[in-house]
């Protein structure tokens, strides 16, 4: 999950990384609770078709939640709804 600023995490020193899509500055984030990695921030990218990720934070799903089964498939609604008073 690419994600923008968030709360409840510090952000690590940023470091260069070879990631699948290419080489990026990221910096690892951690847990305020429990200080174990939860994922990373983009810093920067160093090709030009992956700037978009630049100042996007990953949080790895595994390591933020119990219990993960991956074997099922989910669905995670992308679209604004309008409340009951906004309908025409």
């Amino acid at each position: 999950m690419i994600s923008s600023p968030g709360v409840n995490f510090t952000i690590g020193t940023p470091e260069e990384r070879m990631m699948l899509s290419g080489l990026h500055t990221v910096a690892d984030i951690f847990c305020c609770c429990c200080g174990e990695i939860i994922g990373w921030k983009y810093e920067s990218a160093h090709e030009k078709c992956q700037k978009y990720k630049e100042g996007k934070f990953v949080l790895e799903r595994g390591r933020i939640v119990d219990e993960v089964d991956f074997s099922t498939e989910f669905y995670i609604d992308s679209h604004a709804s309008m409340s009951d008073a906004e309908e025409p």
